[in-house]
């Protein structure tokens, strides 16, 4: 069975070889506003509805510029579930993905990139600081929605049906560095 692709195919703008495609967030950043109807899903709801499938990949065939965003954004996640596993209500979750979401990264092209061979690293210093407020925005984004999802029980407790995925590797990879 193959990996799930992205199906927001349609986009204006790219950022090294990623699309820059809209996003529903209050986050300010370089995103464009999603204006499809709220039953629409943008590219964070498609990461986190095929995350729990995606993730057992370990070679992942890009079809569009939208998978790069993907690809990110599920590695992401995964960072969130291992942060979230060390929290104990959702005020402390949320805290913690923000802190996340605003630490410092390393951007394609930098040693600590860990899919260098798939991201065109940025152009020039004005595209590597779009491409860092773009992350940032889906990060924060992102963070928001992992922590509403293993905290939406009705008992106020982690979600172990989420937390359980915190220890698998996509594509074997992780944003973090090793012993993070």
């Amino acid at each position: 069975m193959p990996a799930y692709h992205s199906t927001l195919l349609e986009h204006n703008a790219v950022v090294g070889n990623m699309a820059l495609l809209p996003v529903k967030t209050q986050h300010r950043g370089p995103a464009p506003s999603f204006t499809a109807p709220a039953t629409d899903m943008d590219i964070i709801d498609e990461a986190l509805y095929y995350f729990k499938a995606n993730v057992f990949f370990r070679t992942y065939e890009i079809k569009s510029e939208s998978d790069r965003v993907l690809i990110y954004l599920t590695l992401y996640i995964t960072e969130c579930l291992k942060k979230l596993s060390k929290c104990s209500n959702k005020q402390q979750g949320m805290q913690d993905m923000y802190a996340l979401a605003i630490s410092r990264f390393d951007l394609p092209g930098e040693a600590g990139f860990p899919l260098n061979s798939v991201y065109a690293k940025p152009a020039n210093p004005s595209e590597a600081d779009l491409m860092r407020q773009y992350f940032t925005q889906l990060r924060q984004e992102t963070g928001m929605r992992v922590c509403e999802k293993v905290f939406g029980t009705e008992d106020g407790k982690p979600s172990k049906w989420w937390l359980c995925f915190g220890k698998k590797k996509f594509m074997d990879k992780s944003l973090s560095g090793p012993g993070q």
